[in-house]
Order: C-alpha cells, then sequence, then structure tokens
C-alpha cells in the first residue's frame, strides 16, 4: 500500500476536460504525461512532480491519454499497464509505430513485476519499468536520467561503421538509403557500440554506460535492448555486427567472430 499524505488525497472524480498542462516551479521544466488511473496515486505523483519542478498533464484511461498527447506532446510519460479502456502495454505498441512519438520516453509504472511482465513491457517499447509500489524519489531520478538521455548532445553529429549511419542530429539511422527504425534507447545503445567499436563491454558496463549510474534496473534488461537491436537490424543485414561474447558480454564489430 502507499502512504499518501491527507493533503495528497483526493475525493473528487477525476475530470478530462479540465485536464489542462499544470504548470510547475521552472517555466523551463519538461512536461511530463501521468496516464493513471488509480486517483490517489496520480495525485500523488503529480503533486511530487510539481513540487520538483516539472509541468504535469494526467490521464485516467487511454483515450484521453491519446488526446493529451497529441495536443501537448509531452517530454516523458508515465504509463500504467492495467488501465479501464485498454492496456498500456497496447498504446504503448502504437506509440511506438507512430513517427512522431517513437522516440518519446516512456516508463511504464505497474504492479506486474514478474521477470516475464518486465520483459514484455521493454519488448513493447518502454524504455523503463518501475513496479508499485515504488520510491518517489527513485521515480524522479529515472525521469531526470531519461531527460538527460533525451537531451544529451553526443561529441559527433554522425559517425558510420560497417555500412550503419547513425545520425544524432536527425536520430536517425540508416544503411544505404534504408532507415533502421530504432527505439531511443536502442539507438543509445547502438550509438555507444559505434563509438566504441570492438571493445566488450560486460551487462553492467553497458547500464551504466548507456542507463546511468542512477538507474537501478535488472542486467537482462540489457538482454532485451540488444534483441531489440538486432531485430531492427536484422531487414538490413546488420544483426551480425553485434556480438555476443560468451562469459564477457556484447560488442559490436565488423570483424567474425
Amino acid at each position: 500500500m502507499y502512504d499518501i499524505p491527507p493533503s495528497m488525497k483526493s475525493n473528487n472524480k477525476w475530470d478530462p476536460d479540465a485536464s489542462t498542462v499544470k504548470p510547475g516551479n521552472n517555466p523551463d521544466s519538461s512536461t511530463i504525461l501521468i496516464v493513471e488511473d488509480e486517483v490517489d496515486l496520480r495525485d500523488m505523483i503529480r503533486e511530487s512532480l510539481e513540487q520538483a519542478g516539472y509541468r504535469t498533464l494526467d490521464a485516467g484511461c487511454v483515450a484521453d491519454a491519446r488526446r493529451l498527447l497529441e495536443q501537448h506532446q509531452p517530454d516523458l510519460v508515465l504509463l500504467d499497464w492495467m488501465l479501464p479502456d485498454t492496456t498500456g502495454i497496447s498504446w504503448l505498441r502504437q506509440i511506438r509505430r507512430n513517427g512522431r512519438f517513437k522516440n518519446l520516453p516512456v516508463i511504464m509504472l505497474t504492479a506486474r513485476g514478474e521477470v516475464s511482465d518486465r520483459v514484455t513491457g521493454l519488448d513493447s517499447g518502454a524504455d523503463d519499468y518501475l513496479v508499485k509500489p515504488f520510491s518517489l524519489n527513485e521515480l524522479q531520478a529515472r525521469i531526470r536520467t531519461r531527460l538527460r538521455q533525451q537531451d544529451a548532445p553526443s561529441e559527433e553529429t554522425s559517425v558510420e561503421i560497417g555500412g550503419i549511419l547513425l545520425d544524432s542530429g536527425t536520430h536517425r539511422v540508416t544503411v544505404e538509403t534504408d532507415e533502421v527504425d530504432v527505439g531511443p534507447t536502442e539507438f543509445r545503445l547502438l550509438r555507444h557500440f559505434m563509438d566504441h567499436p570492438d571493445r566488450v563491454y560486460s551487462r553492467s558496463q553497458l547500464l551504466d554506460s548507456v542507463w546511468g549510474q542512477q538507474v537501478f534496473i535488472e542486467e537482462r534488461t540489457v538482454d532485451v535492448h540488444i534483441r531489440r537491436l538486432r531485430k531492427a537490424l536484422e531487414p538490413v543485414g546488420k544483426a551480425g555486427l553485434i556480438q555476443t561474447v560468451r562469459g564477457a558480454g556484447y560488442r559490436f564489430s565488423t570483424r567474425g567472430r
């Protein structure tokens, strides 16, 4: 159970027509869309984020979340799995198929904590996965990490190795004339590999380098995103460049194994 302060309790039903961007303490702050059908939890998260300086939007179902996403284009989405009209997972897959939002950071918030559920969430396009009940401090740490990774400029705009051209300025990956559809986490993972070709990285090293040292997720998460990256590169014949080094980790190499 969540320990919700009395000041955050709400006895009113959520009114989607009254849902507008609620300003944080910083006019230049990021906007976060909270999609959660538990009113008390949604209020608690919203108040915590606003006190931290973020602007917020909130929705109790996918239909309203979809409208807010189109109207306001938030910088990050906090998404519950179980929602009254459809599952968060189903909507997440729709988001990733939409070119406008395929790189939008999404953090799943759910009571489903089995490894298989985490894998499903990450495979569906989530960038992070937080199991209820959770610490609001940890949630904010993960949000900061995601937003920092989204905004961080690369030292060089583009890099090309093994026929793969990665352009950080346009956030595109191409092989000859074919564009490769990769999510934001896979993009950062590929960029890291291409910046350090032939070097072997363990799962823990990749977590620190790509996800950030302040993010607390299981090492198996790396395997999920490696699989997604290979799947994205497979149609253009480049999946083999992401190599598994038995007992050590992974590397990006144009050489044979």
